[in-house]
């Protein structure tokens, strides 16, 4: 149940051929019923002209996704899940905490890590806290339409990725209509000067027995990626070209990431996007779940995956034995 619903389809098309591995899909559709769906009819009509629901409902339960018969059940066969939700229900940490609920192994942010990277808000405090620059902004909350950042300006849904309800407000006149607009997606929006000519560079990576970092990329774009532009990006499979930066400015870029990265998102493989004004490093926002797993960065996707699987999180075992309520009924006789 996502505004986002859309581009993971095209996310999961997309890494059908970028994934050499055998591989089965879990659908999860806007009714959050789980459908199993082979590989070979992984095609954007299937979902949207809703043929996918001829194929078996799965159920969510301990240890993994169960398809139900008449007289028995059956477990999917996979070992890891990948989550590739885009937004809600994928990157605010929903699924993540049922996977960890019903003891499911995946790669993909844990509970902490999407609560922090989903809130533009809280994405700042963590940055703060880590002593990594952001730009500065105000919170506007639905029926407020007053800003004290000078224009021009960017207005962001608190909590939506992939450019949606995104406006750059040159000057005043055109402040509400952006702010409508921004209210239509969430109850809250993050004002943020807008900063002419900002070198902007992205880097993705991972953490294995050590840290996988990607290329670093300059997106070539306009003011801003808008929905339709990021809609195609998420089908990108080509690589992109390394950007020209030195290796003092390259290693900055991973030191943050890294800073960023461990251990609050240990198990994901995440995007930053980072912005470079007067020769600081400032963060923009972190995609805990990216756009075709940004595959298109890394000179070997399926390595880095791989490696990834190998360490990932796992939970602590908490042993439940009552020896505290035994105690107090023997002391109570009871």
């Amino acid at each position: 149940m996502s505004y986002e619903h859309e581009i993971s389809i095209v996310s999961a098309i997309t890494l059908k051929d970028i994934f050499k591995c055998e591989k089965i899909y879990i659908f999860c559709d806007a009714h959050r019923e789980f459908y199993l769906i082979p590989e070979s009819e992984m095609k954007s009509k299937l979902f949207s002209s809703g043929e996918y629901r001829k194929h078996p409902k799965l159920q969510l339960k301990n240890g993994g996704f169960y398809l139900k018969s008449l007289l028995k059940e059956k477990k999917a066969d996979y070992d890891m899940v990948i989550n590739l939700i885009h937004g809600g229900d994928g990157e605010d940490g929903k699924m993540a905490a049922l996977f960890d609920f019903y003891n499911i192994s995946f790669i993909g942010p844990r509970l902490e890590a999407s609560v922090l990277s989903f809130n533009k808000l809280y994405t700042k405090w963590y940055a703060n806290e880590l002593g990594i620059k952001t730009l500065p902004y105000e919170l506007l909350k639905r029926g407020e339409y007053s800003v004290n950042t000078p224009f021009p300006l960017i207005v962001k849904p608190l909590r939506l990725g992939s450019s949606i309800g995104v406006s750059v407000v040159k000057e005043e006149s055109e402040l509400t209509y952006a702010l409508d607009m921004a209210y239509e997606f969430d109850d809250a929006v993050l004002i943020e000067p807008f900063v002419e000519g900002v070198k902007e560079y992205n880097l993705a990576g991972c953490k294995g027995e050590a840290f996988c970092y990607s290329m670093v990329e300059e997106p070539q774009k306009a003011l801003f990626l808008d929905f339709e532009k990021k809609y195609l990006d998420f089908s990108r499979t080509k690589q992109v070209h390394e950007a020209d930066i030195d290796e003092a400015l390259k290693t900055r870029l991973e030191e943050t990431f890294a800073t960023i990265y461990d251990p609050l998102f240990a198990g994901a493989l995440i995007r930053c996007d980072f912005f470079v004004v007067d020769g600081e490093v400032y963060l923009n926002e972190i995609n805990p779940i990216p756009g075709s797993y940004a595959n298109y960065l890394f000179k070997d996707f399926s390595g880095a995956i791989e490696e990834l699987s190998y360490h990932l999180p796992k939970s602590r075992q908490i042993s439940v034995d009552y020896t505290y309520i035994h105690s107090i009924q023997q002391a109570k006789g009871k």
